[in-house]
């Protein structure tokens, strides 16, 4: 135990770490921001020639809003396991800061001087020395084998929902999630089914319109608890259910007409119309802005010419949500896209092809990937495929908003994302736990050593701060905020994923590579989160430093103004 005595003394000398990197990091955005600024406004060429900077000012960020939220959880809590998490969480966070400001404190504008006296006085110091040392590891993975159950931290009406979803995902889901996988098989039609009847698909949709979410406020941290939940049991077959809905909804809430609102919202809600969203195309992921999938007016409608590529789910979606460039100009650049809502029949198996009655034609083949299989991603391409007026999102007034109904779609599915990562990694942690406890070399269990025990406190403490993490940003997002903090979210969450899978599968050995073993299954399917919904790479620099320090510099001009 640090100086200072019980919980509530550990709990201080926590704060006290987080609020000193927090200072830090703060006087380091300062820094940058001033760097890549003309005339104090973000300069795009100069913020482009330091991006190692940006690319890790923006990861580490997102690290304290993570600490921000496993040390406000924790001092709901107050429990040992909770408080030890936030503890050892938050003294790593200082020691990888101290790691990039060891050597490189004056690019960041700071002396060694200021930084010794932030992360080194008397009591940090101390509580960085025992909070990192293997003993206290070791300690906190004693606790992770006792501890029953995880904590959650849910109000009761939540706490029932996600254990719902949990019966739900190990009674149908666990049992044929490996199969799917090994077999690159379909999403069970009879999962889907289930999934529908239980609302899953209207977790983001208002009661009004047949959805699951009250009228009179959003509901974000509900469709986290069961993305979890169901990404527990398989990413792949039932976690990313969900996911075109929620972004498609969210799309006509922000940018529909009433007609579109009434006619699609129910229709989604219900799972009679299931939908896909078609943005990447070949040369431009991320970087949307440059889409080249045209559409052009015809009579009645717009004809869709080129190709769309990471298409989830386009074969059994009855609705692919396009973003396409309506205007010819390439100097609009996002201020020329719209979307269109291209409809088409439901299609199972790796490859399709359908051709309007007049004429217009859409096909498709699965990609193949290493892990995410049951919901067959595909290359899309579109030959004069006409879509109707009424079909126009947002109708004549959408036209070239379609970029921004989008991101109020991304921004709940890059939320979600973090769910989903979340899941894959409680049910990675749940494996290693069970296997360390069975599997014995040398004669003893690989549970009683010391570096299984520190693996597992650090799987275990990862996986708890990206639920809270991600809790948090929901509600920020129900409050109508947190847009970045969604994107921060999504960024920590994934790697870490990866991480705990590798981890866990680490843990069993060979038998991890073995696909008996669904630990293999959780390894490759959290390697795809960094990838999409915005690769870590774009989101780091195009959107969290970006709005950062965009965001520095405009309080800077602030306080200008009223100083």
């Amino acid at each position: 135990m640090v100086r200072g005595g019980g919980e509530d003394g550990v709990l201080e000398l926590t704060r006290q770490a987080f609020n000193a990197a927090a200072e830090l990091t703060t006087a380091m955005t300062a820094t940058l921001a001033n760097r890549v600024s003309e005339r104090g406004a973000l300069d795009e060429a100069r913020l482009d020639l330091r991006q190692s900077d940006a690319f890790w000012l923006s990861v580490m960020l997102s690290r304290l809003q993570a600490a921000r939220s496993i040390l406000g959880f924790a001092q709901r809590r107050e429990t040992p396991l909770a408080v030890a998490q936030a503890r050892l969480f938050i003294a790593e966070t200082v020691q990888e800061l101290a790691g990039e400001l060891a050597f490189k404190a004056t690019s960041w504008g700071l002396t060694q001087e200021i930084v010794t006296a932030a992360l080194f006085n008397e009591s940090i110091g101390a509580f960085l020395q025992t909070s990192l040392d293997a003993d206290f590891y070791r300690e906190v993975g004693d606790l992770v084998l006792r501890e029953s159950s995880t904590e959650y931290g849910l109000d009761p009406e939540r706490e029932l929902i996600r254990q719902q979803f949990r019966r739900f995902a190990e009674q149908k889901v666990i049992p044929v999630a490996q199969r799917v996988h090994r077999e690159d098989d379909l999403i069970p039609a009879a999962i889907i089914s289930a999934v529908s009847e239980l609302g899953c698909f209207g977790l983001s949709i208002p009661e009004r319109h047949g959805g699951l979410q009250p009228d009179d406020r959003h509901d974000n941290l509900g469709m986290c608890v069961v993305t979890e939940e169901l990404s527990r049991g398989s990413l792949g077959v039932a976690g990313s259910l969900i996911t075109r809905p929620e972004i498609l909804s969210k799309a006509l809430l922000k940018g529909g007409t009433d007609e579109q609102k009434e006619t699609w919202l129910p229709l989604l809600a219900s799972g009679e119309k299931l939908c896909a969203v078609a943005v990447t195309e070949p040369d431009f992921g991320s970087d949307v802005a440059g889409l080249k999938v045209t559409a052009t007016p015809v009579e009645d409608g717009w004809v869709l010419n080129g190709q769309k590529q990471w298409c989830t789910f386009a074969g059994l979606a009855d609705v692919l949500m396009v973003l396409a460039r309506s205007d010819s100009d390439p100097k609009k650049g996002h201020r020329g896209l719209t979307i269109f809502l291209a409809e088409k029949p439901r299609f199972e198996g790796h490859e399709f092809s359908w051709t309007q009655e007049r004429g217009g034609k859409i096909s498709a083949r699965a990609i193949d990937t290493i892990g995410y299989r049951g919901m067959h991603s595909f290359d899309v391409f579109f030959e004069d495929f006409f879509v109707p007026e009424h079909n126009v999102l947002g109708g004549l007034a959408g036209i070239g908003k379609g970029f921004y109904y989008q991101m109020e779609g991304f921004a709940g599915g890059r939320l979600q994302t973090a769910a989903r990562a979340t899941g894959v990694m409680q049910a990675a942690l749940e494996a290693a736990v069970r296997y360390a406890k069975e599997r014995k070399v040398f004669g003893v269990p690989i549970a009683s050593y010391q570096l299984t025990k520190w693996k597992l406190a650090k799987m275990a403490m990862l996986t708890q701060v990206a639920r809270q993490f991600t809790y948090d940003v929901a509600g920020l997002l129900d409050a109508g905020k947190g847009q970045t903090e969604a994107s921060m979210v999504k960024l920590w969450a994934s790697k870490q994923a990866e991480w705990v899978a590798r981890e866990a599968m680490q843990l069993h050995g060979g038998m991890g590579y073995a696909e008996e073993y669904d630990v293999s299954r959780y390894f490759v399917d959290a390697r795809v989160f960094s990838i999409f919904e915005g690769a870590e790479e774009v989101l780091a620099l195009k959107v969290v430093a970006r709005q950062v320090l965009t965001r520095f510099l405009d309080e800077k001009k602030l306080q200008a103004v009223e100083g």
